[in-house]
């Protein structure tokens, strides 16, 4: 890699693996989240996901590159992670806080390479490919967001809850 059209080129390919990874794993967190918000926002967030896709492509037809040939192994060690919440047994807040923690593991790496590429793209003079990168992350940065208000506003006081009648039943033992 000896310039940056070409290391751009790589962060695309990367983060395309990524996002078609996702549209696989998705699904499955929605299913297990106990959350109807919790679920919501997985379902919401699948066909965002699916347009980050679509965007990606419009971005290689343009830049003129193929984005496929590349696995992401970041994503696919986040995808694991959660799949690992997703095989787990217990109180659904607390699965539900679990799953959070992994998609908002997922949100930091795609807002970290989209802003990546998109200030690449913007060094190279792609003020088209930057703003569909941009439009991404912002995208990316309000799922944040709005894991984080599912979390604060209803999942851990649940967990909580959960937890607390759970130290209850023991003291009882």
């Amino acid at each position: 890699m000896d310039t940056l059209p070409e290391l751009l080129e790589d962060e695309l390919k990367d983060i395309f693996n990524a996002e078609n990874q996702l549209l696989k794993a998705l699904p499955k967190m929605a299913k297990k989240a106990s959350s109807q918000s919790l679920k919501s926002a997985f379902t919401s967030h699948l066909k965002e996901t699916e347009n980050h896709v679509r965007r990606l492509q419009e971005i290689g037809t343009e830049l003129d590159i193929k984005l496929t040939g590349k696995t992401c192994h970041a994503m696919k060690g986040l995808v694991e992670e959660g799949k690992e919440v997703i095989d787990e047994d217990g109180d659904g807040a607390v699965i539900d806080a679990a799953l959070i923690g992994a998609a908002q593991r997922v949100e930091h790496y795609e807002m970290a390479a989209y802003g990546t590429a998109r200030s690449f793209a913007q060094t190279l003079g792609h003020n088209r490919v930057a703003e569909l990168l941009q439009e991404t992350l912002d995208e990316e940065g309000a799922a944040n967001k709005k894991l984080s208000e599912i979390s604060q506003g209803e999942v851990l006081a649940q967990a909580k809850m959960a937890s607390d009648g759970d130290e209850e039943e023991e003291e009882d033992d």
